[in-house]
């Protein structure tokens, strides 16, 4: 077993795959209408998803926004400079919310951006 995808539901289908595209620098791998059930299903990820896990972006034509529940945390992306990956995701127009330092009670070094509709996208040094 792997894990194949996480879905998140999105208010606005071109301005999450703004952010997911061209501020993380994900690729939109795949996307399709369901016109008989009002969505829309986007596949976006850092490779094939024969190979990687990705993320589905859900969006129902008829809701504009959705609010998130406690339950959910964040996602995790790994990268190598942390730092100039948050100055990178600033200039692209995304919001840093936590700036890269190490994590409480801990010595990895973590940060956190926060995508249109709020979700948290942690950041985690993969690097030296």
């Amino acid at each position: 077993m792997r894990i194949l995808h996480t879905m998140l539901r999105v208010g606005d289908l071109e301005r999450s795959l703004k952010f997911y595209c061209d501020t993380l620098g994900m690729t939109l791998i795949r996307r399709k209408d369901y016109p008989g059930g009002k969505f829309t299903l986007a596949f976006v990820g850092y490779g094939d998803e024969s190979e990687q896990a990705v993320i589905e972006l859900t969006h129902n034509w008829e809701t504009s926004g959705y609010t998130i529940g406690d339950g959910f945390g964040h996602i995790a992306l790994g990268v190598a400079d942390i730092y100039a990956a948050c100055d990178l995701i600033r200039q692209r127009g995304g919001v840093v919310t936590r700036e890269p330092g190490p994590m409480k009670h801990g010595t990895t070094v973590i940060a956190f951006v926060q995508d249109p509709d709020g979700y948290k996208i942690e950041l985690i040094q993969t690097g030296s």
